[in-house]
């Protein structure tokens, strides 16, 4: 017999209120590459590996642990998804954003997505966080293509403001308190696995790019399918290609990422006990 997408969304849901219980997370936060070690930071933790979950899928990047923290941060109770699943390897775009759909289905009101990722704007340097206001989806497809299941949402789902003008500010509020300057801009996702040339970091410029990376767009799509509130958030791990003469690998980008994981969880603790 043949199990349906939802089915398999469901699975996962069931599996998860089975390990971690049946209190629902008020938020999930999604830790891109090098963030992973914030889920160490959620108190009573039940973690569940990714390939303990029905249909979940894994991910084989460097520095995505890829397992499933519940617990409590504060008052709060956290679901924190230390790693993501990505287009470029060899997913397609239901299986990349199948975690978001299964925090929405748990309950998740508010999700935080964090990644790692190119500045485009020269202002923009490795080490900053960037508050995302609006993205540009580059990766040829949508997570939403093929028959919409009414459970899940409308056919057409309003993207006017994928990244939540509440949410952004509260970061902001809490960027201030701390002293930590961060910046905004409008985040490109593109299909790598390959880093851009600067021909195509110039045109990304052109379009209104202000920082470029291969993941976040996806899930913010379904999160918005599903009325969950999102809150987008990129550690600025290197100049993107040609803004310096110098080139580009994943090591750097792991590296810039741990240097500024401290702040990025401090923000991260400050805007979950706000919401």
């Amino acid at each position: 017999m043949t199990i349906t997408y939802l089915q398999q969304v469901d699975a996962a849901v069931a599996e998860v209120r089975r390990r971690a219980g049946e209190a629902v997370p008020d938020v999930a936060i999604v830790l891109g590459s090098g963030l992973g070690d914030f889920a160490g930071r959620l108190g009573d933790a039940v973690s569940l590996p990714y390939n303990e979950i029905p249909h979940w899928p894994s991910s084989k990047v460097i520095g995505h642990e890829g397992r499933l923290v519940i617990g409590r941060l504060g008052s709060r109770r956290v679901a924190a998804l230390s790693g993501r699943a990505h287009f470029y390897e060899g997913h397609d775009l239901r299986t990349v954003s199948f975690a978001t759909r299964v925090m929405a289905r748990l309950g998740v009101k508010a999700l935080i997505l964090t990644n790692a990722a190119g500045g485009i704007n020269v202002q923009l340097t490795p080490g900053m966080l960037m508050v995302i206001d609006d993205h540009i989806n580059l990766l040829g497809s949508n997570p939403l293509v093929g028959a919409n299941e009414d459970a899940f949402g409308v056919r057409f789902p309003d993207m006017s403001e994928v990244y939540s003008r509440r949410l952004r500010g509260v970061a902001d509020d809490v960027a201030r308190e701390q002293g930590l300057g961060i910046g905004h801009g409008v985040y490109v996702a593109v299909h790598g696995p390959s880093y851009e040339t600067p021909a195509e970091i110039r045109f990304l410029r052109t379009i209104g790019a202000d920082a470029v990376g291969m993941s976040t767009v996806p899930e913010a799509i379904v999160a918005r399918h599903m009325g969950v509130e999102v809150l987008g958030i990129s550690c600025i791990s290197n100049a993107a290609a040609g803004v310096l003469p110098q080139p580009l690998n994943h090591d750097e980008v792991m590296a810039v990422a741990r240097q500024a994981r401290g702040a990025f969880a401090a923000l991260l603790e400050g805007i979950v006990a706000r919401l």
